[in-house]
C-alpha cells in the first residue's frame, strides 16, 4: 500500500489549484495592470486610438498609446526579498517597441531571478496631454511608486526597485533618475518614485541640439522648444548625489543616438561620486536589444556581473 506523504499531497494540491485556474502560470507574462484610475492632466480625444503592429498573435510595437499599463513578469523560482525592474521600451517617443525592447528583456531579467514590469507609458501629444513633456514621466513615476507599494505581493524587497530604458525609454530612464523628486501630478501612493538603480541601453539623455535624437526631441518638447526646457530635459545638467547607481551600454558606431549621451551622463554620475559603470562597444549600432551582433551582444553578460556585484541578483 503506498503511503499518501505531505509532499504527495502538497503535489495534488497545487495540481488541483492549477487545473482551476488559481495558480497563474509562473514561466511568463502573469497579467496585465492598469496604472491609473483617473489620468492626470487628461484630455479627452475619443478618436485617439492606439495602433498595435502584431506578428504571429504577438505584439512588436504599439503607438498612439493613451491607457498606461504594466505587464508583470514573475520568475520561475520565487524567493523572498526579490529585486524588480521596471522596464522602458525606445521608440523615439513615437512608438513602444515593445517585444524586443519589452517582452524579451523581462524574459531575460526574470531569467536572473527577477521580477519584471513592462510599462506601456503614454506618448507624448498634445491631444491627449495638457503638458506633454511630463506625460511619460508621470507615468514612470508612478509606475515605481505603483511596484513599491505592492512589493509584498510580488515578494519584491521595496529598496531594489530599478528601471531599465533602451534609446528614447532610455531618456525616460535617466528623467525619472534625475526628475523623481518633480511634482508633476497628485499621487494616491505616499511612497518615493526615486529608482533604487539604473540600466539605460543606447539611451537618449541629451535634449541639446547636436547631441539629442531629433526625433526624441521633437516629439516630447515640441517644434521650437526654450532653452529652459531644453536644459530642464537634458538629464546630464540634472545629476545630483541622489541620482541612483547606473549601468551604461553604447556602441561607438551609432548613427542614430551618439555615444556622447552616455559618456556625458557617466561622467556627470562620476562628479556627482556615484557609482557608474560604462561600457561603449566598438560596433554594434543602435537598437540591438539584448545584442544580436558584433561586439555589443556581450552587454547582458556585462549587465548581468554588475548586479551581482551590487547584491541585486546572487
Amino acid at each position: 500500500m503506498k503511503t499518501f506523504t505531505t509532499t504527495n499531497f502538497k503535489e495534488t494540491f497545487y495540481i488541483f489549484l492549477l487545473l482551476f485556474g488559481i495558480i497563474p502560470n509562473l514561466h511568463s507574462q502573469n497579467e496585465i495592470l492598469p496604472l491609473w484610475n483617473k489620468i492626470p492632466d487628461e484630455i479627452n480625444a475619443p478618436d485617439y486610438k492606439e495602433k498595435e503592429v502584431l506578428k504571429e498573435g504577438k505584439i512588436q510595437s504599439t503607438s498612439l498609446v493613451s491607457a498606461t499599463t504594466l505587464s508583470v513578469f514573475i520568475p520561475k523560482e520565487i524567493k523572498p526579498d526579490q529585486t524588480a525592474v521596471v522596464i522602458f521600451p525606445g521608440g523615439g517617443y513615437s512608438h513602444l517597441s515593445m517585444d524586443k525592447e519589452g517582452t524579451k528583456v523581462a524574459e531575460w531579467l526574470n531569467s536572473l531571478g527577477i521580477v519584471a514590469f513592462v510599462l506601456k507609458y503614454r506618448l507624448p501629444s498634445d491631444l491627449i496631454m495638457k503638458n506633454k513633456s511630463v506625460g511619460p514621466l508621470q507615468d514612470a513615476q508612478e509606475a515605481i511608486r505603483y511596484v513599491r507599494s505592492h512589493a509584498s505581493k510580488w515578494n519584491i524587497d521595496p529598496n531594489k526597485i530599478g528601471t531599465i530604458g533602451f534609446s528614447a525609454g532610455g531618456h525616460l530612464a535617466s528623467t525619472l533618475a534625475t526628475h523623481f523628486d518633480d511634482k508633476v501630478y497628485e499621487s494616491k501612493f505616499n511612497m518615493s518614485a526615486r529608482p533604487d538603480f539604473s540600466i539605460l541601453i543606447y539611451p537618449v539623455i541629451s535634449m541639446e541640439n547636436g547631441i539629442t535624437h531629433k526625433g526624441s526631441q521633437t516629439n516630447l518638447l515640441g517644434q521650437n522648444p526654450s532653452q529652459a526646457l531644453i536644459d530642464n530635459f537634458s538629464n546630464e545638467k540634472k545629476v545630483t548625489s541622489q541620482t541612483p547607481p547606473t549601468f551604461l551600454v553604447h556602441a561607438s558606431d551609432d548613427g542614430a543616438v551618439i555615444p556622447e549621451n552616455s559618456i556625458n551622463y557617466y561622467l556627470a554620475l562620476k562628479k556627482n561620486n556615484i557609482s557608474a559603470e560604462l561600457h561603449i562597444y566598438e560596433k554594434g549600432g543602435h537598437g540591438f536589444g539584448l545584442g544580436v551582433k558584433d561586439t555589443s551582444q556581450f552587454w547582458s553578460n556585462d549587465c548581468k556581473e554588475w548586479l551581482k556585484i551590487n547584491h541585486y541578483i546572487f
